[in-house]
């Protein structure tokens, strides 16, 4: 009986030590970083950002405190919350404009506004338009690195998206009848369009619209 007992407060002690056993480091600062990317490891996202936090709120001036402002945004990210995700990118960038991998930052700043387009061309396009400028940067600034690969083909497909949109409008415009305001859309989309049965269609109802609106004002 009594070894019984000494083997349970055995295994309580041995349960115990394993369960706070915390990653080694030179400074607080570091075990919280260290455990909090633990937790990220693990998908334990809520854990992870209260580590963050306190390691934020109680050592601001360590260098960890950077690294933990942008794995909070890692965070957001990974867990699909994009808008979130470009907001706490984009501060980092602000507050630490000399970070070192800063292609990184801009890369997901890039594919946190191109992850939130929508599936058709016909719904909001704002964080198309943000992306846009943001995979630019990408190309010009980090050309070469594995954060600009993919990114002339992400702006080939929005603009492809913002295209339809305004070819959209501007159809809408003529089928309702405000002639004046489809044919200015339809200039402007000729001027940068490059299908060329597209444009043969789009310089027709150019054509249509200046007759329509020539035998209202006459």
């Amino acid at each position: 009986m009594k070894f019984i007992k000494y083997l349970l407060i055995c295994l309580c002690f041995i349960t115990i030590s394993c369960a706070t056993k915390r990653p080694e480091g030179a400074t607080e600062a570091e075990v919280l970083f260290k455990e909090a990317k633990e937790l990220v490891s693990k998908s334990r996202f809520i854990q992870a950002t209260e580590k963050l936090n306190t390691l934020r709120s109680q050592y601001p001036y360590s260098f960890y405190a950077t690294h933990a402002e942008l794995l909070q945004a890692d965070i957001l990210f990974s867990q699909e919350n994009y808008a979130e995700s470009a907001a706490a990118y984009i501060l980092f960038r602000d507050f630490h404009p000399k970070y070192s991998e800063m292609g990184y930052v801009v890369f997901r700043i890039s594919e946190s506004f191109y992850r939130q387009l929508p599936e058709t061309f016909d719904r909001d396009l704002s964080a198309g338009i943000e992306a846009i400028k943001y995979f630019n940067e990408l190309t010009q600034s980090y050309a070469g690195t594995e954060y600009a690969k993919d990114a002339l083909n992400r702006v080939n497909r929005i603009e492809d998206m913002l295209e339809k949109k305004e070819i959209y409008i501007a159809d809408f415009y003529f089928k309702t009848k405000d002639f004046v305001a489809a044919k200015s859309r339809y200039e402007d989309i000729l001027k940068s369009l490059k299908n060329n049965d597209e444009r043969a269609r789009i310089a027709n109802r150019i054509e249509e619209s200046e007759k329509k609106i020539n035998l209202i004002t006459n």
